[in-house]
């Protein structure tokens, strides 16, 4: 049995603290208008926002990728509350409508990148690759600082979601998992996963919270997305 290591475990209470900055970061980002960006012939990209976070919550991160020559759009489902029974039909039904016959670049933050995974598991036709930042796809599901706020909002438990979740098997499209040491919220272990659940892993010096709102966060993201 593998020994448990420190990356294993829910960021401590002092990163946890750090996140809370970023906050105020995701408000001041979150004005103006949602809808797609960029080119309209570009390379489509979808953002799934995470856990009890919504499209204003990517809004920055949207412009910045729009701004390095994607076509994106956020996933158009409102407050993300929790998986649902539809919740994979419903992004699939978005993807439809957003990029039509060219697969999309899926890019989902925390719990979005759960979504994007699975997403790409079933329609993989749809999917020209997957990105994810700080998501837990890997080992223990409790393994974070979200867990107890996610079953009280979800009304499941975190290990027993209503939708079918292959934990830790890789999509079958070009799979990135970015983390970061510094994530307040997700067990870094938990956010990289093992070297056979993705294509690559590339560490980030950003909080959990800074993959959505950080300008530092966003050039590294576009950077990891161009290159992989």
């Amino acid at each position: 049995m593998a020994r448990e290591t420190p990356d294993d475990r829910a960021p401590p209470l002092r990163f946890l603290l750090r996140e809370g900055a970023a906050v105020a970061a995701r408000v001041y980002g979150s004005f103006g208008s949602l809808g797609p960006r960029g080119a309209a012939d570009a390379q489509p990209l979808m953002i799934i926002p995470g856990f009890f976070a919504s499209d204003r919550s990517t809004l920055g991160l949207q412009r910045a990728l729009a701004r390095e020559g994607y076509r994106v759009s956020g996933w158009g489902l409102g407050r993300n509350l929790g998986a649902r029974a539809d919740t994979i039909d419903r992004i699939v039904e978005r993807l439809e409508a957003f990029c039509g016959s060219r697969p999309a670049i899926l890019v989902g933050w925390s719990l979005g990148g759960i979504y994007a995974r699975e997403t790409a598991k079933q329609r993989p036709d749809l999917v020209a690759k997957v990105v994810t930042m700080g998501s837990p796809f890997s080992g223990d599901p409790r393994a974070n600082n979200a867990w107890r706020l996610y079953e009280f909002v979800s009304r499941h438990p975190v290990d027993r979601p209503p939708i079918a979740i292959e934990p830790g098997a890789k999509p079958p499209v070009p799979t990135l998992a970015l983390w970061s040491r510094r994530d307040g919220m997700v067990a870094p272990a938990c956010a990289r996963g093992e070297g056979h659940e993705s294509d690559r892993q590339l560490e980030l010096g950003c909080s959990h919270m800074g993959f959505a709102t950080s300008p530092r966060a966003f050039r590294a993201i576009a950077e990891a997305i161009k290159a992989f």
